[in-house]
């Protein structure tokens, strides 16, 4: 009898939420303590709601805990890292015949752009320390990373074709190839495929959670819009509009969709380059959405609002992620969520 495979929602019942502490040897050094504050803030919201799976070469100091941080929540692992991106090196959590399992991707650092010997390796250290009971499933012969993935529970799952067809990824592979690997690894029926949108900065190719993301109870995207003809956005993002009207759901119906602003444009101060700066790198754990928001009063109030009412059952919490940004990532890239039956 063959397993029943099932690739769950981000929104579905969570455990825990695996991070990874910044620390001098990653490209944060920089610019330390003003992430780890970032950090602090992001697991003190985390702490009062699930466990927080925090990893790295060194603990969170007290120092940058809020007050209200709920200590007994967070479990630390001392592993060496590269980086703290943990959505696309962190495991990706399916449901094999109702218990979860642990899918390990291979993690390249996005198509052999940075180094990432010590983060793919991660997901196995925390197997071989104990830290979680469910299986591991070796799949380092395919790459994914988490965030370029959105799953709504009941089969279908979308993607974007620059990330997952780059070259530097799985090679040669075709779409149809890849599609058999995500339905065998993932349990995945219907896989729909968005063919423009990119941010300026971004280092992934187009993650999916940098663009576009499902909303309980899966018929709704949040996508990020741009109505300034003269920002270099515009003509992407209206593209990428037309794709997601014309996508269909599995019944055949339309998705409902809501616009995220585009964020206004952050620069980095020594570089000069602008920053992949978007509203809809968002976490939802549980009742609690994560939401990340850069000190623009008007656009983080729009953004916060759509967010809302896309999940009115939500508590909708807003996190500076102005430091996040400034490495190319927020606050969904340097998250992940693990189901409950994990640990």
């Amino acid at each position: 009898m063959s397993e029943v495979l099932r690739f769950p929602a981000e929104w579905e019942q969570a455990e825990a939420v695996l991070l990874a502490w910044p620390h001098q040897d990653t490209d944060w050094a920089y610019m330390l303590d003003d992430v780890r504050k970032t950090y602090g803030h992001i697991i003190c919201a985390l702490s009062q709601h699930v466990k927080v799976l925090v990893i790295g070469p060194e603990q969170p100091g007290a120092e940058y805990l809020p007050d209200d941080t709920v200590t007994e929540n967070i479990i630390y692992v001392e592993m060496p890292t590269n980086d703290t991106w943990t959505r696309d090196y962190g495991p990706l959590t399916v449901d094999v015949d109702g218990l979860a399992a642990l899918v390990d991707f291979q993690f390249n650092g996005w198509g052999l752009k940075f180094a990432s010997d010590k983060d793919n390796l991660a997901t196995m250290r925390l197997c071989e320390a104990g830290i979680f009971k469910a299986p591991r499933i070796n799949r380092l012969s395919f790459t994914l990373e988490g965030g370029s993935v959105e799953s709504d529970g009941k089969g279908l799952l979308i993607t974007t074709a620059d990330c997952l067809m780059s070259p530097n990824r799985n090679g040669g592979m075709s779409r149809a190839e890849i599609e058999d690997c995500l339905r065998a690894d993932l349990g995945v029926e219907t896989v729909l495929w968005i063919e423009h949108g990119e941010l300026a900065g971004d280092d992934t190719d187009g993650h999916i959670d940098t663009l576009v993301r499902l909303v309980p109870p899966g018929d709704t995207l949040l996508y990020v819009g741009c109505n300034d003809p003269a920002d270099e956005h515009y003509e992407s993002l209206s593209a990428m509009k037309e794709d997601l009207m014309a996508l269909r759901r599995p019944d055949g119906m339309p998705f409902n969709l809501i616009e995220l602003p585009l964020p206004d444009p952050i620069y980095d101060p020594d570089e000069g380059i602008r920053l992949p700066a978007t509203y809809a790198n968002f976490l939802i754990v549980n009742d609690v959405v994560l939401a990340p928001v850069y000190n623009q009063p008007v656009k983080d109030m729009h953004a916060l609002l759509a967010i809302q009412a896309a999940m009115p059952d939500h508590k909708v919490i807003p996190i500076d992620c102005r430091s996040l940004i400034r490495q190319h990532g927020s606050l969904h890239c340097a998250t992940m969520q693990l189901p409950v039956g994990v640990l």
